[in-house]
């Protein structure tokens, strides 16, 4: 019996170009361009496609800033302007290599290793790669509903227990009761995951976290923790853990418990550690992986270069 192809695992143009731009300047430069302007540059000021590449005077080469100038505006810019990048000091070609680096590896890659690869700082490295999830990070100020079968689970990241217990009778607490940041996740089974900060695991946190983003014609699946009780608009069906039923027929949470595993793998295996104020940030890293999972490498790196603009991230934030 023939495997049914793999769309993730085809090869990529884009994958041949980027040793190119990520070892030279003026090819990471054009390679950014192409990726965001494709073969109608225009002008990011007021969106007039009349315009031109400047040149060296004396050399007639084109300019060591690489700027681009509009005949409608007058106006000059460059493919960082209003990006991600703008006022960035890191060559493109560094950017390519880290934009790469982040769209192929599912567990994540570290500031460290960043730093070691491109030849920066890692404080450098670090805010690098604050952007790219920044870029990663979906909008959901006005989030679309999510439809048809959605498993919802909340899990526990980070920190220590308060109370380890004594040498005779050793505790080993996990989940409520430690210091460990709460986090909530909703997957549309086949589809998309999203992610949320808990304050705290209530009632009150959970059942506004489903309302707002599960529409109420959705099959919502939970496992048996009270805090799921009075959601009752939808038709909520559930696995008992406490007695090891893990699925039921298609009732299962097993796809948000994945999801969550490979954060913990992610967080464990290649981060050590993630400070409550970043948490986010690495959350919106994992979603992205997973929703961008049947794409290939190339085309997670040009989607991710789509979501560039309007994404300036200052230090201070």
């Amino acid at each position: 019996m023939a495997r049914k192809p793999r769309p993730e695992l085809a090869k990529s143009a884009t994958v041949d170009e980027l040793p190119r731009a990520c070892a030279d300047e003026a090819e990471g430069v054009a390679f950014f361009e192409r990726k965001r302007w494709g073969d109608s540059p225009a002008c990011v000021h007021c969106g007039d496609v009349n315009v031109y590449q400047m040149k060296d005077r004396a050399t007639g080469e084109r300019n060591k800033r690489f700027l681009w100038r509009c005949r409608g505006c007058g106006k000059q810019y460059t493919v960082r302007t209003g990006t991600v990048f703008e006022e960035s000091l890191i060559p493109m070609h560094k950017w390519a290599r880290v934009f790469w680096e982040a769209a192929k590896c599912k567990n994540g890659v570290s500031a460290l290793e960043i730093s070691r690869t491109i030849g920066v700082s890692y404080k450098t490295a670090l805010f690098m790669m604050h952007r790219v999830r920044w870029v990663m990070a979906d909008d959901y100020s006005k989030p679309p509903k999510m439809t048809g079968i959605v498993e919802a689970d909340e899990t526990y990241i980070g920190g220590k227990p308060r109370y380890r217990g004594t040498l005779e009778k050793p505790l080993n607490k996990r989940g409520r009761g430690t210091k460990k940041q709460a986090v909530g996740a909703m997957v549309e089974r086949g589809g998309s995951v999203r992610t949320r900060i808990l304050p705290s695991v209530n009632s009150s946190n959970i059942q506004a976290m489903v309302r707002e983003n599960v529409d109420q014609s959705a099959r919502l699946m939970t496992d048996e923790f009270m805090s799921y009780n009075g959601l009752t608009e939808y038709a909520h069906e559930r696995v008992n853990h406490r007695t090891r039923e893990y699925a039921r027929g298609d009732v299962t949470t097993n796809t948000v418990e994945s999801f969550f595993a490979r954060v913990k793998r992610g967080i464990n295996g290649t981060y050590h550690n993630v400070s409550r104020e970043h948490l986010h940030r690495y959350l919106a890293q994992f979603e992205f992986a997973h929703n961008t999972r049947k794409m290939n490498d190339g085309e997670r790196v040009c989607h991710l270069i789509d979501r560039v603009e309007g994404k300036r991230l200052r230090y201070e934030a």
